[in-house]
C-alpha cells in the first residue's frame, strides 16, 4: 500500500539547532520537540489522526482485530507467581478483567501447590486482594511488582497510573484485602525486601526532585530506605546512599540496593552502575556487590559494608543462603561460572560451577542443593550441585524452552514455569528430594496463560507476549501446525548468529512469504523462547516470524555482549541485515515481502538497518524505539544508559552513539521502506520525542510512495499498565500495517467492510 497525495501526513516546522562536538557537525532539524509543549501536542494529535485514516481504511483491520481479540482474551491468564507463609500469590487476568489483578491462593488447587499435595491442573483457588486501577483511580492504573513479606500477612505493592512507572509504594494486608495508610511515593523497581518481623521493610527511591530539575538529573541521586509501617515517608531512615556511608562510594548516577535476606543472618547490597534489565538477583550488569550483618543496619554511617565484587568481577546473578553468597561472574569465564564465597571471611572463596559452553542465567538454592540455569542452544537447562560439593546432576525438564519462573516453595521445593516457541506455559514442581520435576498443569485451565516476571524491563512485543495459548485447538491450530527451525547465519565477518524461525507446517521456500524478523542486541538480555498467541493470526495468513539472537545479547555470554556494545555497535546492526539477507537467500521471503521490528533498544538494529539498507526492506515496525541516541542521555532515563551506549561528553563516547543514531543517519531523496513508529505518552524509559522527531524526519525525507506512520498511546507507558484493550488495538494495527505493506490480501470469509 502506497500513501495517495491526499493522505500525506502533517508537517512538522523546522528548526534547525547546529553543534560541533569533538570536529563533528551535528544538525538537528527538530530539536525543539524536545521542550515538549502546545506545539507538540497538536503535532502528535495530528498524526494520530492522520495515522487512523490509513490503518482504518485497510481492508485487513477488522478481521485482524476480531481475531487478534479472541486469541487474547480466551481463557484465564496466571503469571508472577510468589510464595509465602503457606500463600502463593500472582497475577490474574480473565476475559472479564481489562488488565491484571493481585490475587492470593490460600486454599484449593493452587495453594495445593506450595504444599505439594495436588496432582490434578491449578485451575481453582484464589481471591482478589487488589485491582490496580480501583487502587490507583485510573482506569489505566498498573502494579508494577509486588512482594509479600516472609509471614505471607502483608504484600508491598508498586502501583503506578497510566503505565508512567513512577511507582507508588503501598502495603495491602492479606486477611481482608484492604490497603494500608503508608505511602511511599518514587519507588518504580520493586527492590524491596521485607525484615524478618513483617513489621518493617528496606526499600528504593528516588528524590522528590524540587521544581525546575533538568529532566536528565530527575533519577540522579537514589537512596534505599528503612520504613517502619504506620509511619510517614519522612520518618524514613537512609540506609544507602550517596555521601552516608564511606565503605560504599556512590556516584549520582548509581543506584543503591539494600535486600534483606529470608534465609541468611547477612545483607546484600547491589550497587547498579548503569541500566538495569531485569529482576535484581539476576541478568545483573555493571554492578558492584556487598555484604553486611543485617544487626549493623541499625547504624548506616558505620554499618561495615564490604564489597565483595565490583563492575570488573562482572557479576550477573547472586542467591544468598546462610552465610554462603553465591555469585555467577564471568571474570575470566566468558559464559560464567559460580563462587561460593563466605560472608563470615569473604577471602575464603571456592569455584563450585565452572566455566563450560553453557551460559549461567541464574543461581537458586533449594534444600541442599544450588541449581543453575544455563543457555543451551537457544533453550534453558537446569542443573544442581550438592552445596557440599559434587558432581553437576541434570534436572530434565519435559521440553525445550525458557524458564520464565522459579519461584522457591519453602525449602524443599520450588515452582516452575516453562515456555517454548509454540506450546503453551507449563507449571512443574521441583522437589529436592528426587531432583525431579512434575507437570501440574497448565498456568491456564483453558486458552490463554501468561508467563511473564512480576516487572517487565522492556515493553513485551511479539517476540515477549504477556500470553500464551495453552489450547492450541482453539486457534484452529495443533502444536504439529507449527515448525521451528534453528538456523546458524555467518555474518559478514564469520561469526555465526542465531536465527530462530517459526512459521506453519507445509511452508514452501519459494521466496513468496510475508516474513517478519525481530531482534534486540543490547544490555546482554536474550530473547526468550516464549509463544506469543497473537501471532497465531499471523501464521494464518502464511506468516514467518524470525528472532535473530544478535551480538550485544547474551545469546553466548558476555563477550556476545561485549562484541555488540560502544564502540562493536555497528555489529549488532550488520547482524540483523545479514539474518535478512540470509533468509532471503534461503528462500523464505524477498524484500518486498519482508519487514523488520523491533522495541526499545531493539530499535537500534532496526533503525540501523533501515537507513543503510532501505532497498532491503518493504516495510519497519519500531516500537517505542531508541532512535536519537545522541540525545538519549539527556532525557530522565538518559544518564544510566551512557555506559550501554555512550555519550556525547568524550570524543569516544561521540562516535559510539553516532553509529547507533538512525535519526540523525535519514537522508532526503532516499526511498525508505514503509515505516510504523510507536511512541507512549507516559514512557519514562524512551521520551515522546524520539520516535516523534524520527517520524518527522523520514516523512519530510522519503522519497518513497510508502507510508511513514506515528502511532501515538495514550494511558501508558512503556510496556506497563497496557489493558487488554490497548494490546489488542496496538497489535491489530502493527499487524494491519505489516499485511497491507507485505502485500498479504483478506482471506477469503473475512468480514473487511466491517470496521473494527
Amino acid at each position: 500500500m502506497t500513501r495517495s497525495p491526499e493522505s500525506r501526513p502533517p508537517a512538522a516546522r523546522v528548526d534547525i539547532v547546529r553543534e560541533r562536538r569533538f570536529d563533528v557537525d551535528l544538525a538537528d532539524p527538530y530539536r525543539w520537540m524536545e521542550d515538549g509543549g502546545p506545539e507538540l501536542s497538536r503535532w502528535l494529535t495530528e498524526q494520530t489522526r492522520h495515522t487512523r485514516n490509513v490503518l482504518d481504511a485497510s481492508p485487513n483491520r477488522a478481521a485482524l482485530h476480531a481475531r487478534i481479540g479472541e486469541l487474547t482474551s480466551a481463557g484465564v491468564s496466571r503469571t508472577g507467581f510468589a510464595s509465602a507463609g503457606g500463600r502463593l500469590f500472582f497475577r490474574h487476568a480473565d476475559s472479564r478483567t481489562n488488565g491484571s489483578l493481585l490475587m492470593v491462593a490460600e486454599d484449593g488447587d493452587l495453594a495445593d501447590i506450595v504444599r505439594g499435595t495436588t496432582t490434578s491442573e491449578a485451575s481453582t483457588g484464589g481471591r482478589v486482594l487488589l485491582d490496580p486501577a480501583v487502587a490507583t483511580g485510573d482506569a489505566h492504573g498498573s502494579l508494577d511488582w509486588y512482594v509479600p513479606s516472609p509471614d505471607g500477612r502483608r504484600v508491598a505493592v508498586g502501583l503506578s497510573r497510566g503505565g508512567a512507572e513512577d511507582g507508588t509504594l503501598r502495603i495491602v494486608e492479606v486477611d481482608g484485602s484492604r490497603l494500608l495508610d503508608d505511602v511511599l511515593p518514587g519507588t518504580p523497581h520493586g527492590a524491596v525486601s521485607w525484615l524478618p518481623d513483617g513489621e518493617s521493610l528496606v526499600y528504593h527511591r528516588y528524590r522528590e526532585a524540587p521544581p525546575g530539575t533538568p529532566t536528565d538529573e530527575l533519577r540522579l541521586d537514589s537512596r534505599s530506605c528503612l520504613h517502619r509501617l504506620g509511619t510517614s515517608a519522612d520518618e524514613d531512615v537512609p540506609l544507602l546512599a550517596r555521601g552516608l556511608n564511606d565503605r560504599v562510594p556512590l556516584s549520582r548516577r548509581d543506584r543503591p540496593f539494600v535486600l534483606v535476606q529470608r534465609r541468611s543472618d547477612w545483607v546484600v547490597a547491589v550497587v547498579s552502575h548503569s541500566a538495569l534489565v531485569g529482576p535484581l538477583t539476576e541478568r545483573l550488569s555493571d554492578c558492584s556487590v556487598y555484604l553486611a550483618p543485617h544487626t549493623a543496619l541499625a547504624d548506616p554511617a558505620t554499618c561495615p559494608w564490604r564489597r565483595i565484587a565490583g563492575p570488573a568481577d562482572d557479576v550477573t546473578a547472586f542467591a544468598m543462603h546462610g552465610d554462603t553468597l553465591y555469585l555467577v561472574g564471568h571474570r575470566g569465564a566468558p559464559r560464567g561460572r559460580v563462587v561460593a564465597i563466605s560472608a563470615v571471611d569473604p577471602d575464603h572463596s571456592s569455584v563450585i560451577v565452572s566455566a563450560t559452553d553453557r551460559v549461567l542465567g541464574a543461581v537458586h538454592v533449594v534444600g541442599g542443593q544450588v541449581i543453575t540455569r544455563e543457555l543451551v542452544a537457544g533453550a534453558d537447562r537446569l542443573r544442581r550441585r550438592p552445596v557440599a560439593g559434587g558432581p553437576a546432576e541434570e534436572i530434565e525438564l519435559p521440553a525445550a524452552g525458557s524458564v520464565r519462573e522459579f519461584v522457591e516453595l519453602g525449602d524443599a521445593a520450588a515452582l516452575l514455569v516453562l515456555t517454548s516457541q509454540t506450546s503453551p506455559a507449563m507449571m512443574l514442581r521441583y522437589e529436592d528430594a528426587t531432583g525431579t520435576v512434575r507437570d501440574i498443569g497448565r498456568s491456564a485451565p483453558s486458552a490463554v496463560t501468561s508467563a511473564a516476571p512480576p516487572t517487565s524491563p522492556e515493553p513485551r512485543g511479539f517476540a515477549a507476549a504477556d500470553r500464551t495459548v495453552a489450547d492450541l485447538s482453539v486457534a484452529g491450530l495443533s502444536a504439529a501446525d507449527l515448525v521451528v527451525t534453528d538456523l546458524s547465519v555467518p555474518a559478514r565477518d564469520g561469526t555465526a548468529v542465531g536465527l530462530r524461525v517459526v512459521h506453519r507446517a507445509g511452508l514452501a521456500l519459494d521466496g513468496d512469504n510475508p516474513t517478519l524478523l525481530t531482534g534486540y542486541g543490547s544490555y546482554g538480555h536474550v530473547l526468550a523462547a516464549e509463544f506469543a498467541p497473537e501471532l497465531l493470526a499471523w501464521y494464518e495468513r502464511g506468516g514467518v516470524y524470525a528472532v535473530a539472537g544478535l551480538r550485544g545479547g547474551g545469546e553466548h555470554g558476555r563477550d556476545w555482549h561485549e562484541a555488540g556494545r560502544g564502540p562493536r555497535k555497528e555489529n549488532t546492526i550488520t547482524d540483523f541485515v545479514d539474518c535478512a539477507e540470509h533468509l532471503i537467500a534461503l528462500g523464505y521471503t524477498r524484500p518486498d515481502r519482508l519487514a523488520g521490528e523491533g522495541a526499545s533498544a531493539g530499535g537500534i538494529p532496526v533503525g540501523g538497518a533501515m537507513v543503510r539498507r532501505p532497498e532491503l526492506w518493504a516495510a519497519m515496525v519500531l516500537r517505542v524505539p531508541v532512535t536519537n541516541a545522541t540525545r538519549q542521555e539527556f532525557s530522565e532515563n538518559g544518564p544510566v544508559n551512557v555506559p550501554e551506549f555512550g555519550s556525547v561528553t568524550t570524543e569516544d563516547g561521540l562516535r559510539d552513539v553516532l553509529i547507533i543514531d538512525s535519526y540523525l543517519r535519514v537522508r532526503d531523496g532516499t526511498r525508505y521502506p514503509a515505516v510504523l513508529l510507536t511512541t507512549a505518552l507516559d514512557d519514562p524509559r524512551v521520551a515522546v520525542w524520539q520516535p516523534a522527531k524520527t517520524a518527522a524526519r523520514l516523512q519530510a525525507a522519503t522519497a518513497s510512495e510508502r507510508p511513514v506512520l506515528l502511532r501515538v498511546e495514550a494511558d501508558t507507558g512503556h510496556g506497563e499498565g497496557v489493558t487488554r484493550d490497548q494490546r489488542v488495538a496496538s497489535t491489530t494495527d502493527v499487524l494491519t500495517f505489516l499485511c497491507d505493506q507485505l502485500g498479504v490480501r483478506p482471506r477469503e470469509g473475512d468480514e473487511s467492510t466491517v470496521r473494527a
